[in-house]
């Protein structure tokens, strides 16, 4: 039988080869012809961003895709080798259908554990490299939405709050300036008004231009300051303390871990975007063997639709995997179901299907 593995094996990787470099070129090719005027006329070269931006999308296009890209790798090869009588002879040969399954577990098992170290440590990294420059990529009207100004009302703890009128994420700077903190009985216990706020990237603090402070002491005591310019230091960064959709992405687990920590802290309750990101990342994983076995379960057979058939129904069912994945994704978002439940559902209802059919195919 190890002349049979090496032979599923080379089957496997072959079509997944394919699979991924054809998807990548004409991903690619498709993206570029149809970006390439918004990037030069945002005053880069196309050429730069096919070395600076598009190897890492393409990173980011594959691993988000690598599990439905197997699944249909499998159904591909194993629809092949059905149709060519070849499962029907090694099983014939003496090989019990478990034992013919082995190779394609190991390799799904191994394709697992490469993606999920992927997807918790090097897709944040490319995602940070990608996204430096995707806003270039978009439409006028998305390209300011991105880095335009916009209006900023954030909790730094409990009791503190920084409001900024218009703040731009690219300058890190912004006008209209608020920070106030309340005591423990809900009173107004410190507050600074400044007409403007730049981040500083060498001292790492905020610096506030023409401000007024306010503190007030126990006793309702009023103390004013005021000044041209004044130094203070939240212990965040901009990324930080003023999100946007896209910062899960960048942050390697360990990282995302920390700053779901610090969002609780702070009582933000609107965590469920980064716990989606935290449980996606090992959920896709998993799903690569859940996919392999549902894909090997329905093509291992000879059918009259032949690979067609098997491939219709294929995409089919990774149409339904992807939709059910976003879909639970915007419910957890809106607080109805935890992020842990929504992103291992999918798992749960393929794993069962996949379960069922596998030990029918095997009994036959």
């Amino acid at each position: 039988m190890k002349v049979i593995d090496r032979y599923i094996i080379g089957k496997f990787l072959g079509t997944l080869s394919f699979m991924l470099i054809l998807l990548s070129i004409i991903v690619v090719v498709v993206d570029v012809q149809q970006k390439s005027p918004r990037i030069e006329g945002n005053g880069f070269k196309v050429s730069y961003f096919l070395i600076n931006y598009y190897p890492y999308w393409a990173i980011y296009l594959i691993i988000t895709f690598m599990s439905i890209l197997i699944f249909i790798s499998v159904i591909l090869f194993t629809s092949r080798m059905a149709n060519n009588t070849e499962i029907v002879a090694i099983i014939s040969g003496g090989a019990s259908f478990h034992r013919f399954a082995k190779p394609y577990f190991v390799m799904a098992g191994i394709l697992a554990i490469i993606t999920l170290g992927i997807n918790h440590f090097v897709l944040p990294w490319a995602n940070v490299k990608k996204l430096k420059l995707e806003a270039y990529t978009f439409n006028s009207t998305n390209r300011e939405k991105a880095l335009g100004d916009t209006e900023i009302a954030t909790k730094l703890s409990k009791d503190e709050y920084i409001f900024i009128n218009n703040y731009n994420r690219k300058d890190k700077a912004g006008t209209g300036f608020l920070y106030q903190k309340f005591d423990k009985n809900n009173q107004l216990s410190h507050q600074i008004i400044a007409n403007d706020v730049r981040w500083d990237d060498k001292q790492k603090k905020f610096t506030l231009e023409t401000f007024l402070e306010k503190k007030i002491n126990k006793n309702g005591k009023e103390n004013l300051y005021s000044g041209d310019m004044k130094i203070v230091d939240y212990h965040h960064t901009p990324e930080e303390l003023f999100p946007d959709g896209m910062l899960g992405q960048t942050k390697n687990s360990i990282e995302l871990i920390h700053l779901i920590e610090q969002e609780k802290i702070k009582g933000n309750k609107n965590i469920n975007s980064y716990l989606n990101e935290l449980h996606q990342r090992t959920s896709m994983p998993v799903a690569i063997i859940i996919l392999t076995t549902l894909a090997l379960s329905l093509a291992s057979e000879k059918k009259r639709g032949g690979i067609g058939g098997n491939l219709a129904m294929g995409i089919s069912l990774a149409f339904v995997f992807i939709f059910s994945f976003e879909a639970l994704k915007m419910v957890s978002e809106n607080d109805i179901i935890p992020p842990i439940v929504a992103m291992w559902i999918p798992n749960v209802v393929f794993g069962i299907i996949a379960g069922w059919l596998y030990l029918k195919r095997a009994n036959q």
